[in-house]
């Protein structure tokens, strides 16, 4: 069984059992600037749950979505006279290259807003009629380049009308069901059309001529943020679907607005089973954001460390927990991927080119297969990257002393990989072996050996300087020598 930590309920609940299917959103980025850290903590973590639930025969459908139709990236384009489809367009691609260069490889298909404005416009027709929303003249935009609002409408969600219905329910995720509480923030301003400051825009009419719209029953407009979320989920999911996710920052309002919308328009309660959602990325004391200017772009540290080691990096803390960005923590964790691909290259050399041991040595396959499961409990109880980690370099170093020991059978070698290959599959923090170390040097280290044992130091010492100008490093140890490169 797996059990997560349902924001919903406020509690560690059962998500899944193997053979089941879980269909699965996880909220996407505004496409108007790259990526950073701070957005690539979110979708590594949820990369990681769906990758998890996958490995325990577990069916997930991922959908992820990618809002290119927003203010940001309308005010944006108009600022660097760019058209705001191209800008998206530009932004999206590179969102994309950039998660899929840091592992990113679980979401099952990647939505944009715009690919479902049939399905928003239903979706708000949906809820005129049950009187859930309003349709009310635009307000007039301000500057000299306003179009004429006559005709033209902005719609709003009721949300009055939805608590009279659904009483103690908005609010369900952020813990506040007083009304004087559930005001909407700074993301969208309070518009003097609006018959409550808490009721929020489902789509808004157009006011410049750079921007993109679509004709719709209320005139040309386009849709407000949340409704795009709820009019993909139903697309895809239908009205109630089993897991939603995103960061912390989007719980108010904006999946609260989710709830309230899809709810309204079906009818159905609830409109998802299991919420989770992942902590911040913090930049000295304040939260990593572009509206602060105290971002590091995704794409600038993938040009200096290996998507390993910043995967690393991001799951080190518990998904929930706050975790603060330091090239120092990179660099800790670029040491550490290291360490996995020198064990991994000993292993490798030892498969191509030294025989393993012939006598069976089934200690450490035993202790690897309890690491293994070991790494299960901890995945399956909320997802628990930290220990499962711990698990991985506690392994390396049962397997390192037991190559030491010259004892890895082809039995127990075999376990080995597996569980890399384990690892791997759920936390993408396994890097590719170096090619085996080449004949020449193994040569010149059992040499070095021999020389030591003859007590001929001097030349020991000239073989160790031989290896490090070839580009290798020899460490001596209790049981032997090791290899690895530089």
């Amino acid at each position: 069984m797996v059990n997560a930590y349902n924001t919903r309920t406020k509690k560690v609940d059962p998500l899944a059992l193997p053979g089941d299917s879980i269909r699965m959103f996880v909220c996407g980025p505004t496409v108007y600037d790259y990526i950073h850290i701070g957005n690539a903590r979110t979708f590594v973590v949820f990369d990681v749950v769906a990758r998890a639930l996958r490995a325990q025969d577990i069916h997930v459908t991922y959908i992820q979505n990618i809002t290119d139709i927003d203010n940001k990236i309308i005010e944006r384009a108009h600022t660097e006279k760019k058209a705001a489809e191209d800008l998206a367009r530009t932004y999206t691609e590179a969102f994309l290259t950039d998660t899929r260069l840091l592992g990113i490889t679980s979401p099952t298909a990647y939505v944009r807003a715009t690919d479902v404005i049939t399905a928003i416009i239903q979706q708000i027709q949906t809820l005129i009629a049950k009187r859930y929303a309003y349709a009310v003249p635009a307000r007039k935009a301000e500057g000299h380049a306003a179009l004429d609002p006559m005709d033209l409408s902005d719609v709003y969600f009721d949300v009055r009308a939805y608590e009279t219905d659904f009483p103690n329910n908005y609010g369900v995720l952020s813990g506040h069901t007083d009304a004087k509480t559930l005001v909407e923030g700074a993301r969208v301003a309070l518009e003097e059309n609006k018959r409550s400051a808490r009721d929020f825009v489902l789509w808004k009419a157009k006011n410049y001529a750079y921007e993109p719209s679509w004709d719709s029953p209320w005139g040309n407009g386009r849709p407000g943020w949340h409704i795009e979320d709820t009019a993909i989920s139903e697309t895809y999911f239908g009205a109630q679907y089993d897991l939603h996710g995103g960061a912390q920052d989007l719980i108010f309002p904006h999946h609260e607005a989710e709830i309230a919308q899809q709810q309204a328009a079906s009818g159905k309660t609830p409109f998802v089973r299991h919420w989770m959602h992942a902590g911040f990325l913090h930049m000295g004391e304040e939260k990593m954001s572009k509206s602060l200017g105290n971002f590091v772009p995704l794409r600038t540290l993938l040009e200096t460390y290996s998507p390993q080691a910043i995967r690393l990096f991001l799951l080190g803390a518990h998904y929930r927990s706050p975790l603060t960005f330091s090239y120092e923590a990179l660099d800790a964790s670029e040491t550490a991927v290291t360490r996995i691909r020198e064990c991994l290259d000993r292993l490798v050399a030892q498969e191509e080119d030294t025989p393993y041991a012939h006598k069976q040595d089934a200690s450490i396959a035993h202790e690897l297969a309890t690491h293994h499961e070991a790494a299960l409990t901890a995945l399956n109880n909320d997802f628990d990257t930290p220990a499962v980690i711990a698990i991985l370099f506690e392994s390396i170093r049962a397997i390192n002393t037991a190559l030491d020991k010259r004892s890895v059978d082809m039995h127990s070698a075999h376990k080995i990989f597996q569980l890399f290959d384990f690892f791997d599959t759920v936390l993408g923090v396994i890097p590719r072996p170096n090619a085996p170390i080449p004949k020449d040097i193994q040569e010149l280290a059992e040499q070095r050996q021999d020389a030591k044992r003859a007590k001929a130091f001097t030349l020991a010492d000239e073989l160790r300087d031989t290896i490090i100008q070839k580009g290798y490093a020899i460490d001596d140890t209790p049981t032997g020598y090791r290899l690895k490169r530089k």
